[in-house]
């Protein structure tokens, strides 16, 4: 069975989230259990806040009442990720935590589009090619053909590349980042 990680919210009493998070993170040294417990977190934000005409900058909780733990986890029997016993444990009894966020207060990890729209983990892209460069087009249904990148969006994911044909006429391609390769 090969080891992910994934994020689990738990639910805390309200104003308790930093206490649950040292907590929890104090339990994960003293069993030495970094390898199920990865990383614990209580999301935040700095917004200007405007009172009686002065502006102060005050840090604010995304997720009152909430803390992010990041186990790893495994494939049950049933096919389901679960993180391992010993984790649940730590956690649901760690002081001030009310249970885990899920159907029936079931732990059940986040996805992938959550982790994504809850900004919870930013994943950077390394591209070894710009726009302007010579790409060859590794898609098998292209495979072969070298074109110009035209425009790269980061935000879908794709990459526009020219392609000149057979008769000189240019079309323009849409392919994924990691369906070109540039051009040595």
């Amino acid at each position: 069975m090969a080891q992910d990680t994934r994020w689990y919210v738990v639910h805390t009493y309200s104003g308790y989230e930093n206490k649950v998070a040292l907590n929890i993170e104090k339990m994960v040294e003293n069993r030495s259990m970094q390898d199920q417990i990865q990383e614990v977190r209580v999301p935040t934000e700095w917004i200007t806040e405007i009172k009686d005409g002065k502006e102060r900058q005050v840090e604010r909780k995304v997720y009152p009442s909430y803390v992010l733990v990041k186990c790893a986890v495994n494939v049950d029997a049933g096919g389901r990720l679960k993180m391992s016993d010993s984790a649940w444990y730590v956690i649901r009894n760690t002081r001030g935590v009310t249970g885990f966020v899920g159907p029936d207060s079931k732990a059940t990890p986040l996805t992938e589009e959550d982790v994504a729209a809850m900004g919870i983990e930013r994943r950077s892209v390394e591209l070894t090619y710009a726009v302007g460069d010579l790409v060859s087009i590794t898609d098998p249904t292209f495979e072969g053909f070298i074109g110009i990148v035209e425009s790269i969006d980061l935000e879908s994911k794709t990459v526009a590349v020219s392609v000149t044909g057979a008769f000189g006429k240019a079309s323009t391609f849409t392919l994924a980042l990691n369906q070109v390769a540039p051009v040595v």
